[in-house]
């Protein structure tokens, strides 16, 4: 892992939706070349924090930072020319576009260079090459995941957020994902992934944030989450 400082740096981060408290003064931070791993239940919170960071979300409290610059507010459009891109869960793909469009859209801010990127995505992930004129809907479930990874690619991100990349794939898919995300950050790309796969998730990961009801109750290095016996016993079946 190659760091060089903090590109992304939360704190007291808060956000309620009416009455509900979904974050409650969340602070966290993702270095230069780092994975770095969001666990948590279902509706612990943590797609609220990826959704807060691209600017989905109101702040109730708190700032956002990235690349040394307050982004607390900026809207998500903003955030993504700035190089802050959202895979979001459920693979997020335009189903009755192709593949080619959905790759398109992901460079609509900034569309110079959008078939040379795109040649390089189709380098990464030939089997999109292969169905580029094809109708997103009909991809499977991994290669729809893969179409929404690729996609945030051809947006030129510096730090890329992923929601539960795993959900719904057969393990031999979730595997390949996990292998894909790995293989992003030793391209140099930051990435903040939210997942309930603790175990795959650790192992790719440098560090991760524990999530429950809003509040991060646990951060650590990975190999200190995968043996401490609390995160064992909750999230990893031991």
């Amino acid at each position: 892992m190659q760091t060089d400082g903090v590109i992304l740096s939360v704190r007291g981060l808060s956000v309620s939706y009416g009455h509900i408290h979904a974050l409650k003064e969340i602070s966290l931070e993702v270095s230069k070349g780092e994975i770095v791993v969001l666990i948590g239940a279902n509706g612990a919170g943590k797609t609220t924090i990826l959704e807060t960071i691209l600017g989905i979300n109101k702040v109730e409290k708190g700032s956002i930072v990235f690349r040394g610059k307050d982004i607390t507010g900026r809207t998500a459009d903003r955030n993504v020319r700035s190089g802050v891109f959202l895979v979001p869960e459920g693979r997020g793909v335009f189903p009755s576009m192709t593949v080619r469009d959905n790759l398109l859209l992901g460079a609509h801010h900034d569309p110079r260079n959008a078939n040379t990127k795109m040649e390089r995505v189709f380098s990464s992930f030939p089997v999109l090459g292969e169905r580029k004129e094809q109708v997103a809907g009909t991809l499977s479930g991994g290669e729809r995941q893969m179409l929404a990874i690729a996609r945030a690619l051809m947006s030129s991100p510096e730090l890329i957020l992923v929601d539960e990349p795993s959900i719904g794939l057969a393990p031999k898919m979730v595997s390949e994902i996990f292998n894909i995300i790995t293989g992003l950050n030793g391209e140099g790309y930051s990435i903040l992934l939210s997942e309930q796969n603790a175990y795959k998730a650790l192992k790719c990961a440098h560090r991760g944030y524990v999530i429950e009801t809003g509040n991060i109750v646990l951060q650590g290095a990975s190999e200190e989450l995968l043996n401490d016996p609390g995160i064992r016993e909750a999230y990893l079946g031991a």
